[in-house]
C-alpha cells in the first residue's frame, strides 16, 4: 500500500509540474548538453532533458556517460534519459543517475536509429511490449524518483501499433508519465506525426501524456495540446535551429500573444553566446566545431546569411568566429 501511495504522489507531482510547465526540451544526442540546456532555459525551456545516456557505459564508469548525467546548479528542472537493451543494466544505471538528483528519470524506448534499435535498445523494446513493461517495472522499483518512458506508437504498420494497450500496462507498472512520438520506428522522421495516437493513449490512462513530433511552431504546440488533451508538448529538432520557439510557445499559451521572430541582433548575440559557452566547456577547436550545427538556424533570414555561414564553418578559433560576427555588415538594425 505504501508503494502504491508513493507512486500516486509521484504521478500527481508530475501532473502539477506539467500543468504549469507544459513545454519540454526533448532529449537529443550531441545536442541537449549542459550548454544547450542553459541557452534554451534562458529562452523559456523550463523542463529539459539530457542527451541519451548509455546504461552500459554508465555502469562501466565511462567518462562520457558520467559527463552526461552531471547536472549543473541551474539544472533544477532537468531529467536524465537512459537507454539500453539489458533490463538489469537499465535499473543499475537508473540508480546511478538518481544520485545526480534529476527531476525524473526517462527510459528511451523510441530511438529508431538502427545501431540503437537494432541492438534491442530504444525503439527495439517495441518488438516485445511485454518485456518492455517488465523492464520499466524493474526500473521503477529500483529508484525513488519518478520514472517516465519516451516511446513511439509502434514499430511499423498501423496493425502493429501497440501504444494504447502499452500505455495502460506502463501505467500499471508504475511509470509516472509517458511521452509519445507520434510516428512509428520504421518512419524515422519521414511522413507526418499522427497526434491522434497521443490522444488515444491519453484517454485510457491517468498518468500525464506528453505529445511529441512535428512541433515546429507555437501554433503547432497549441494545436497539439488542443487536439490531444495531453499534459504537455515536447520539442526536439526545431529547437536545434530555433531555440526561441520556447518563448514563442509560452507567449501564445499563457498570454495569447504571437511573439515576434528574433531580431538580427538577437540572432548574432546567440551565436556569440553559444560559441563562447561551448569553448568554455570543451575548449578549442571542438567547442567551435560542435556549435556549427546550430548556426544555420540561428542565422536564418539574415542578409548575406549564406556567406556568413561559410565563413564561420571554416573557422576553428573562437576569436576568429567572434571577429567574423563583429565584422558582419548586416548585424546593425
Amino acid at each position: 500500500m505504501r508503494v502504491l501511495c508513493t507512486r500516486t504522489l509521484l504521478v500527481h507531482s508530475l501532473a502539477q509540474l506539467f500543468a504549469s510547465h507544459p513545454v519540454l526540451l526533448a532529449p537529443m544526442e550531441d545536442v541537449t548538453d549542459v550548454v544547450f540546456r542553459r541557452l534554451c532555459r534562458a529562452l523559456g525551456a523550463e523542463v529539459c532533458m539530457t542527451e541519451f545516456v548509455n546504461a552500459e557505459g554508465l555502469f562501466r564508469g565511462c567518462r562520457n556517460a558520467k559527463r552526461k548525467i552531471r547536472l549543473a546548479s541551474d539544472d533544477a528542472l532537468t531529467a536524465i534519459q537512459i537507454y539500453g537493451a539489458n533490463p538489469e543494466r537499465l535499473a543499475e544505471a537508473a540508480l546511478l543517475a538518481e544520485e545526480a538528483q534529476p527531476l525524473f528519470i526517462d527510459i528511451n524506448c523510441g530511438c529508431w536509429v538502427p545501431k540503437i534499435a537494432g541492438r534491442g535498445a530504444g525503439a527495439g523494446w517495441l518488438r516485445d511490449p511485454e518485456a518492455m513493461v517488465a523492464m520499466a517495472k524493474m526500473v521503477v522499483e529500483r529508484v525513488k524518483v519518478p520514472v517516465t518512458v519516451k516511446t513511439r506508437i509502434g514499430l511499423g504498420p498501423e496493425s502493429h501499433m501497440p501504444i494504447v494497450d502499452l500505455a495502460r500496462r506502463l501505467e500499471d507498472a508504475g511509470v509516472a508519465a509517458l511521452t509519445i512520438h507520434c510516428r512509428t520506428a520504421a518512419m524515422g522522421y519521414a511522413g507526418a506525426a499522427d497526434w491522434s495516437w497521443a490522444r488515444k493513449a491519453r484517454e485510457v490512462v491517468r498518468i500525464p501524456v506528453i505529445v511529441n513530433g512535428d512541433i515546429r511552431s507555437a501554433d503547432d504546440a497549441k494545436r497539439a495540446l488542443n487536439e490531444t488533451g495531453c499534459a504537455g508538448v515536447m520539442i526536439g529538432r526545431r529547437a536545434i535551429d530555433h531555440p526561441w520557439i520556447f518563448r514563442e510557445v509560452y507567449s501564445l499559451l499563457r498570454y495569447g500573444v504571437v511573439r515576434q521572430l528574433p531580431t538580427i541582433s538577437e540572432r548574432i548575440t546567440l551565436c556569440r553566446e553559444h560559441l563562447r559557452s561551448n569553448v568554455a566547456e570543451r575548449g578549442e577547436p571542438h567547442g567551435v566545431r560542435c556549435t556549427r550545427r546550430h548556426l544555420s538556424g540561428y542565422l536564418s533570414g539574415l542578409p548575406g546569411a549564406a556567406h556568413l555561414r561559410r565563413q564561420l564553418n571554416t573557422c576553428d578559433s573562437l576569436s576568429g568566429c567572434l571577429a567574423i560576427l563583429d565584422a558582419y555588415g548586416g548585424g546593425a538594425e
